[in-house]
């Protein structure tokens, strides 16, 4: 998903947005400030001892890590709310309008926080040879760092049952590895778009390019930076890690797939051949959920022309992600605890 415009907080006195605590290795560099009036949505930024150097896209600062976090209409300290935590694709950020508008639009009338992490080209993932970057321990910081730092300072259902996944094409895959690798953190996953199979040509080919292109984020890193050498017999590290074959620590939690089919080939094909690229990744998961007897949702939207008006099936189409988020909100708050 292509980078937009990052949101400038807002300078309005009052409400006060919450203010956090240091803990699990996170040091809150920048408070909360409302992205808005409305004051639904705040920004706050953190430097993490796992990932200590992230790799940058414009308007981000070295060694921050911005957060944008969506509460519900009528938030209310006193209650406990369920958690989704949303993971962006690359290029994106996660406090961007259209990740505000999405996230406030799909939970409009239900009683859920949304937080969105800073993800840039980590692929979610501890990377095996991060060379002159340092650390780059994403999986430890988002789920043994800001999990815990979300549920210490936020008033959030710190379970299990009150807290689910999901992410858009990186993202997307970002969810499923998190979830696979963790099932006694979350009770939903779902992916848009997600890239979810690392045997795919295709997407081995994307993990490389955002490794290598400034356009996913300077300084570039290495081909091999994040799961080793792609090349066989070298390439266990993505065997070992592909979303698609191991599904099995899913059994019990709530999944749910969205994808289209690219739409005219003619029409955006860079966008187009990418949707389906991933198409292709998510009928392989599907599949592999079904041989092993594991429910679950799979949205096929195709070209998108009766998922959502504006729709177009392309991989990065706001109205197809929007109609996908709305969808898997109404799904999970059937699912999550509730206050």
């Amino acid at each position: 998903m292509a980078a937009s415009a990052v949101i400038v907080p807002s300078a309005s006195a009052a409400p006060e947005p919450p203010r956090l605590d240091d803990g699990f290795g996170l040091t809150v560099v920048s408070q909360p400030e409302w992205v808005d009036d409305d004051h639904r949505t705040f920004v706050f930024a953190v430097a993490s001892d796992q990932v200590p150097n992230p790799t940058l896209l414009p308007g981000q600062t070295a060694g921050q890590h911005d957060i944008m976090v969506t509460l519900p209409a009528d938030y209310d300290s006193s209650e406990r709310y369920p958690v989704l935590y949303s993971l962006h694709g690359n290029p994106d950020l996660p406090n961007t309008e259209a990740n505000q508008q999405m996230a406030e639009r799909a939970t409009e009338d239900a009683p859920l926080i949304t937080v969105h992490p800073n993800g840039v080209r980590s692929w979610y993932s501890n990377w095996v040879n991060p060379g002159p970057v340092g650390p780059q321990n994403w999986e430890s910081f988002h789920l043994d760092q800001l999990i815990p730092l979300i549920d210490a300072n936020l008033s959030t259902i710190p379970t299990r049952e009150g807290r689910a996944i999901v992410g858009h094409s990186m993202g997307g895959f970002g969810a499923f590895h998190y979830a696979e690798h963790r099932p006694e953190l979350f009770s939903y996953v779902g992916a848009f778009s997600g890239g979810l199979d690392l045997l795919n040509q295709g997407v081995r080919a994307a993990v490389v390019g955002t490794s290598v292109m400034e356009a996913s984020g300077t300084p570039t890193v290495a081909p091999d930076a994040i799961f080793g050498s792609p090349v066989w017999p070298l390439d266990g590290v993505w065997n070992a890690q592909s979303p698609a074959q191991h599904v099995e620590s899913l059994r019990g939690m709530g999944v749910a797939l969205y994808t289209g089919n690219g739409g005219d080939l003619t029409v955006n094909p860079v966008q187009a051949v990418a949707e389906k690229i991933v198409q292709d990744t998510n009928l392989v998961t599907s599949a592999n959920l079904t041989a092993a007897g594991i429910p679950h949702t799979f949205v096929d939207y195709g070209d998108g022309s009766e998922w959502a008006e504006g729709c177009t099936g392309k991989h990065a189409s706001l109205p197809c992600l929007q109609a996908d988020m709305n969808h898997y909100v109404d799904l999970i708050m059937k699912r999550l605890e509730r206050p």
